[in-house]
């Protein structure tokens, strides 16, 4: 499963993708600041150099031609049901997140049920013009597949720019409309751009004209549920084959504060004739069935509850949400498990310590609560390898008080009125 790069301005048959490209008037984003302080060692590639480009050894296909633009409306919702089709119509998938959605945990979410994945948000500009973000901060391989990349962006040919570099290693070009962190209000992109709905329709149409994948968007709602509705309609007629909505306001930013709203997610399901995504209180599959069922929509994401439990999706539950009659599902599975999965799929496809460092705090929260001594061994541990890593692993399991996942025997099947959660 070798990986893919991209060359600083091209894609290039023989080199692997990794790229980010913000607008010119943008600021960096999160995953950009690292550019600057690369003495760091959380900003090495957990593998040598020889190591990744020995992995990056397979050829990549070029994009087959646009087809030809649709001659109306209708033909455009036909297509976008087509490809949402072809790619199996997934409905369990990972979200995006800065610096936690890269390879290695998209293909152990995928391992455990996930259907489909986000790339982290990407920065346009950066994208375009820097070959080290885009070796840093995206890698694909042939089984990451459906697969969403995700851009912020300001300006409409920075973006293109950037788009066309990784089509021909998606499905779907997607646009973050939805990021409501100060750093997008300083830059001027994701959930603010909702203030400036002509460049929003002008960033869709230009890409959806341009590019031979699908254009996707991720949003979030008005306060007033019918500005939603004009801003989604907006969206579809300007070329969007899927929309994504989390169902929280721009200023409702805590999850654990704030509930997403399911009606007004469904309201836009209603109002529109292209895919529709829910993104907004998915803890575990009962979660899943419900919210599928109370909006209507075509599949969920999930962003926080996947990084604690990646295994959300094959069923498993962690401690908090453990019901009557979960069982502990043989006692073969707990966050530590996945932690050791995890690495190994780091040794595989190579990201950035710091990357691995988060998802290890998120893993084993839990396990930390009981053992404060050794998350203060890995806060002192200034330079991480994976032998050490799988040795704190260990240490841990043989200290005790381990914390396993849950599950109730659950799955999503289609019945004749929709999806139901079946129990064994």
């Amino acid at each position: 499963m070798p990986l893919r790069r991209l060359a600083p301005h091209l894609p290039s048959p023989r080199r692997l993708l990794r790229s980010l490209n913000p607008s010119t008037a943008m600021a960096p984003a999160a995953g950009a600041a690292h550019l600057a302080t690369a003495a760091d060692p959380d900003e090495d590639l957990c593998a040598s150099a020889a190591e990744s480009v020995a992995a990056a050894a397979e050829g990549v296909a070029p994009a087959p031609p646009l087809p030809p633009p649709p001659v109306s409306a209708e033909e455009r919702i036909e297509r976008a049901w087509a490809h949402w089709r072809r790619l199996g119509s997934p409905r369990l998938m990972v979200a995006p997140m800065v610096d936690n959605s890269e390879l290695p945990f998209r293909m152990l979410c995928r391992r455990y049920g996930a259907d489909a994945a986000y790339t982290p948000m990407l920065h346009s500009r950066i994208f375009s013009e820097n070959e080290k973000y885009r070796s840093m901060e995206f890698t694909t391989c042939k089984e990451d597949r459906p697969l969403f990349v995700q851009f912020c962006a300001n300006d409409p040919d920075i973006l293109l720019q950037a788009a066309k570099m990784v089509e021909p290693y998606c499905d779907y070009v997607d646009i973050n409309f939805g990021c409501p962190q100060r750093i997008a209000r300083r830059g001027n992109y994701g959930a603010f751009l909702m203030d400036n709905l002509p460049l929003v329709k002008s960033l869709v149409q230009n890409l959806s004209a341009n590019l031979h994948v699908p254009v996707s968007v991720k949003i979030r709602i008005f306060p007033r549920l019918e500005d939603t509705l004009a801003y989604a309609k907006m969206l579809e007629e300007a070329g969007a084959s899927l929309v994504a909505v989390h169902g929280r306001t721009r200023d409702e930013k805590d999850g654990k504060k704030f509930r997403a709203n399911w009606d007004a997610i469904k309201a836009v399901k209603d109002a529109l004739r292209v895919p529709v995504l829910a993104n907004g209180n998915i803890r575990h599959m009962e979660d899943v069935k419900d919210c599928l069922e109370h909006t209507g929509a075509d599949g969920v994401l999930s962003a926080e509850t996947l990084l604690e439990n990646p295994a959300l999706f094959a069923g498993f539950r962690t401690k908090e949400w453990k019901e009557d009659g979960d069982e502990n599902g043989d006692s073969s599975l707990d966050q530590a498990d996945l932690v050791i999965e995890y690495l190994k799929l780091c040794e595989q496809y190579p990201v950035p310590w710091r990357m691995v460092r988060s998802h290890v705090h998120k893993m084993l929260g839990d396990w930390f609560r009981v053992h404060p001594e050794v998350r203060e061994e890995l806060n002192k541990q200034n330079i991480l390898t994976f032998e050490w890593l799988h040795d704190m692993v260990m240490r841990l399991k043989e200290l005790g008080g381990r914390v396993p996942l849950y599950r109730k025997e659950c799955a999503l099947q289609t019945t004749a009125n929709g999806l139901a959660v079946s129990n064994a």
